[in-house]
């Protein structure tokens, strides 16, 4: 039953996003391999241009809360792995549409978008859980570069994804904005003791799911 799309609040760029979403074709895979399952799902999801919503490429931008709602309803009806695909694009990216430079809007969201590069988003720490208040994890300055210790764990892609976002406190309570630096194979983003970072990691075994493991971050 489509007659919701009839409602006020849509547009008809939101019906026509319906449309591409009821037309993509949930593709056939392995539930033993679900790391590469996940990775084909990307790939499709960003051919079809559907991870297009995830990110926000243009600087001023907003999501468009009702296409990701929208895209999150008509997937997950479908399939879940679809829809956590879809959703950890956005998750994953968000402190770059949110808070990224010009720059870094344009250079490192468009591979996600085309589902070439998947994010991961690490909150969990295995004493406070998702309790972000009684996050533990702390950053540092170190001259010129940051230290994070701590340890996050149920990450949702560890061990697939390109780049994590790392949350954590700061000790620099001076720090008044964004500070984000990208490099190769890992983000970082700094904001003050309530803020985010993102930082490379190496896995550590933990007792899960394929796609939710645990990092331990290190210097």
């Amino acid at each position: 039953d489509a007659s919701f799309l009839g409602w006020p609040f849509f547009k008809e760029r939101h019906r026509r996003l319906a449309r591409e979403l009821e037309a993509f074709a949930i593709p056939h895979y392995d539930h033993a391999s679900l790391d590469a399952a996940c990775r084909s799902i990307v790939q499709r999801l960003g051919q079809a241009q559907l991870l297009r919503h995830c990110c926000v490429l243009e600087p001023g931008g907003r999501f468009c809360v009702r296409s990701l709602a929208l895209s999150r309803d008509m997937l997950a009806r479908r399939d879940a792995l679809v829809d956590f695909a879809f959703a950890m694009q956005g998750l994953g990216t968000g402190p770059i549409s949110l808070f990224g430079s010009d720059f870094q809007r344009k250079h490192y969201l468009p591979p996600v978008v085309r589902g070439e590069k998947i994010p991961a988003f690490a909150l969990s720490e295995p004493q406070a859980g998702s309790d972000v208040g009684a996050i533990a994890t702390r950053a540092r300055r170190d001259g010129k570069h940051w230290v994070l210790d701590g340890i996050k764990t149920w990450i949702s892609n560890a061990g697939i994804a390109d780049t994590y976002v790392v949350f954590a406190r700061s000790e620099q309570a001076a720090l008044s904005r964004a500070e984000v630096q990208v490099r190769e194979h890992a983000l970082r983003a700094f904001w003050d003791d309530e803020g985010m970072l993102v930082v490379q990691g190496r896995l550590t075994p933990d007792v899960g799911a394929t796609l939710m493991r645990a990092l331990e971050a290190f210097e």
